[in-house]
């Protein structure tokens, strides 16, 4: 197809037989993306759903002409406002990037320059592409903070990306991918950071100054009922392959394919059998009196969090409530100003480098976040194989075993052993960084977010791996979250967090049982629902209050 000229009239993009293929460890090709055809229209949102791994990201960021490294586009047209992007010049088409379309990956802290100030990087864009001037971009990019409600919006851009939370380093590259008013937002997993208060706000930020500039967008998701709020229509995507395509409203009460109807149901989560276990009468690990910050700024104040063994305890907030910080202080990575943690009533050191081997291996973490977790230069099997080293002194074809059981653990198989990261999806790369904590063999896993770069069918996969982990060897789980559905499927106890302080705990079904604390129940009348107008009813009711409480 020959490049034409720009049109306003017809789809804003179309993809027709999209093929991208990649090349695999014997030299055969890999298909990715196998004859995807896609109508994008003006002011449009679609919804991109599947597994990690169908193509969504990779079909996206083909809009812009662009694959990552060692994929290429084989085969098909995309056409962009009647141009052929695959027929552009390159200088054109990276003027296309960030100027006409514009993206906002899954994770914000590897996509910022930990060097510079949140202002410099958002600007950048606007002002290399001339759209705007130095000052006119930053006069959109306080606004735009005003808008997706991050704290101290007109002094914000000052700060550096280690100086904000992760939800808030979310919002900051929905603005800097927001601020030369693109014609598209390719969103891709945009409010995977977030807890469940500000996942509302943000989506109504982002749905609003959409709507008010008619950007179309491609909204990539594992999460049906975010994308039920901001998506027209939905396509579910598997192994590269569309198996379905409707309006939203369709896809959500009345899918026709089979694939389509189980990811419907993943979707509902169904709660843990029982009422939480009793208390055992001492505790496996225990933080108490926790004071805890950095340099003088005081994030935790007076925390007490216990877990027994086989119990799985979550700690749930919105952004900044402290919950991060304290898995950092149980850990080591940041000791406290006040109080102590404590292994089975013996207190622990308060930094990493004073604690022994055995204190370390008996406590391990999965972090958030695989994409900066993972050494991008360490195949997958040296990535197992250090921790089997180092805590049990294994080698040779012990060691080479011992690495293939960890990845039929976690469902990935042998055959990604000599995987780096780069080559993994980002489901794929979190369920590295769970069978690295536990190489181990711990005790406890402080789960910080595990789950929240999964897909509901992989995320649902990962979740009845952890309850078999923890009936078959008796782990004990400090799971981080602002998943409230995930908390009711999976937790004993919940430790509700706001402000650096614990404002409600107990058994599962107390926490959760009127009358809650009024933070826990905003809480809970948070978590998204599987229904178009969910969002708009939450937003009329909030205002309703607010002009109550005038």
């Amino acid at each position: 197809m020959s490049a034409a000229t720009p049109s306003k009239s017809g789809p804003l993009l179309t993809m027709r037989g999209l093929h991208i293929e990649a090349t695999g460890f014997d030299g055969h090709p890999i298909i990715i993306v196998d004859g995807i055809d896609l109508d994008l229209e003006r002011g449009q949102v679609l919804g991109l759903i599947g597994e990690s791994g169908a193509g969504k990201s990779t079909i996206a960021l083909a809009a812009m002409g662009y694959t990552r490294g060692g994929a290429r586009i084989t085969g098909g047209d995309i056409v962009f406002d009647g141009r052929n992007v695959l027929e552009m010049p390159y200088h054109q088409r990276r003027k296309l990037r960030g100027d006409r379309i514009s993206y906002v990956a899954q994770s914000a802290a590897a996509s910022f320059n930990p060097a510079k100030t949140l202002m410099h990087q958002i600007i950048e864009a606007p002002v290399l592409h001339g759209v705007m001037s130095a000052e006119e971009a930053s006069q959109r990019a306080v606004d735009l903070f005003h808008r997706l409600k991050v704290p101290d919006p007109d002094t914000f851009g000052r700060r550096y990306p280690h100086q904000v939370s992760g939800g808030q380093l979310q919002r900051a590259m929905t603005a800097m991918a927001m601020v030369c008013e693109p014609d598209v937002l390719i969103l891709d997993e945009p409010t995977t950071a977030l807890d469940v208060t500000t996942q509302i706000e943000v989506l109504a930020a982002v749905r609003d100054v959409m709507r008010e500039f008619g950007t179309a967008g491609l909204y990539i998701t594992h999460d049906l009922a975010v994308v039920a709020q901001i998506s027209d229509r939905i396509m579910v995507l598997r192994d590269g392959r569309t198996v379905e395509v409707g309006e939203t409203q369709q896809i959500l009460e009345a899918p026709r394919e089979t694939y389509t109807r189980d990811l419907v149901a993943a979707r509902r989560f169904h709660v843990k059998a029982g009422e939480g276990g009793s208390e055992t009468p001492q505790a496996l690990l225990e933080a108490r009196g926790i004071d805890a910050g950095y340099g003088s700024v005081k994030v935790l104040k007076g925390v007490d969090v216990a877990v027994h063994p086989r119990e799985t305890v979550a700690v749930v907030g919105e952004s900044g409530s402290g919950k991060s910080t304290l898995a950092r202080v149980v850990t080591g990575l940041l000791p406290p100003t006040r109080g102590q943690v404590l292994f089975q009533g013996e207190a622990l050191p308060p930094a990493l480098g004073q604690r022994s081997r055995e204190q370390l291996r008996r406590i391990q973490m999965i972090y958030q976040m695989p994409d900066v977790a993972l050494n991008p230069r360490h195949r997958v099997y040296d990535t197992l194989a250090r921790p089997l080293q180092f805590y049990h002194g294994l080698r040779g074809k012990e060691l080479r075993e011992e690495v293939n059981r960890l990845l039929d653990d976690i469902e990935l198989g042998g055959d990604y052993a000599q995987r780096f990261p780069g080559e993994l999806s980002g489901g794929q790369k979190q369920r590295v960084c769970i069978a690295r904590a536990l190489a181990a063999r711990p005790d406890v896993v402080i789960c910080d977010e595990p789950t929240s770069a999964l897909d509901q069918l992989v995320a649902e996969s990962i979740l009845e791996l952890l309850q078999r982990l923890q009936d078959e060897r008796g782990l004990a789980y400090l799971f981080i979250t602002h998943d409230l559905g995930l908390v009711k499927a999976i937790a004993d106890r919940v430790v509700v967090m706001k402000s650096g302080e614990v404002v409600q705990q107990g058994p599962k079904a107390e926490v959760f049982s009127p009358p809650a604390h009024p933070y826990t129940e905003l809480l809970l009348a948070s978590v998204p629902e599987m229904r178009v107008d969910w969002l708009d009813d939450v937003l009329e009711t909030r205002a309703g209050q607010e002009l109550a409480e005038r």
